[in-house]
This record gives structure tokens, C-alpha cells and sequence, in this order.
């Protein structure tokens, strides 16, 4: 599937609904990487831009928790991850 038939009106979409999460990296002047913040992917697109939700954001060099949730939380948890341990918080 590819050429001038595919548009972003069906691309965006499509990616926004199959991803859960992005981390985003940054690299340090020393060439180190680091997370800069991670994301949830809840799916919804407005005007071909896929909204995000950080759930975790670095703050002088340290991740700290955000006020977003992962999406999908069902997901993880039938996968063995407990969200309440890992994001230290109730899930919605």
C-alpha cells in the first residue's frame, strides 16, 4: 500500500491507533542518550496531528511522573505490568 492513493487521512489515523506508547530520546552534549519523556498514544487525531498524553517528563536530568495515562491500561495489565506499581499512582 503505498503511492499518491494513500493520504495522511488515512495514515495518521492508522498509526495513531496501533501505537500505546513513545519515548522519546534526546542525546547529552557528552553523546549520551537519554529519555526525555514518555507518552501515551490514546488514539484520537485532530486536524491530522496524533494527540499524546506525557506520562512521564524529564525535569533537571530525572524522569518524573506527568499527569497523563497510558491508554489501553487493559492491555498492559494482561501482559503482567501493574500500572499502579510502576506509575505510583491509581489508574483510571
Amino acid at each position: 500500500m503505498s503511492g499518491e492513493n494513500i493520504s495522511a487521512r488515512f495514515v495518521v489515523p492508522t498509526v495513531a491507533s496501533c501505537l500505546d506508547l513513545v519515548v522519546h530520546l534526546g542525546i547529552d552534549p557528552d553523546g549520551t542518550r537519554r529519555v526525555r519523556e514518555i507518552v501515551g498514544v490514546p488514539g484520537r487525531v485532530e486536524n491530522d496531528v496524533i494527540e499524546v498524553e506525557p506520562i512521564f517528563e524529564a525535569h533537571a536530568g530525572r524522569l518524573a511522573r506527568a499527569a497523563g495515562q497510558p491508554p489501553r491500561a487493559e492491555r498492559f495489565e494482561s501482559n503482567g505490568f501493574d500500572l499502579r506499581e510502576i506509575l505510583g499512582t491509581g489508574v483510571h
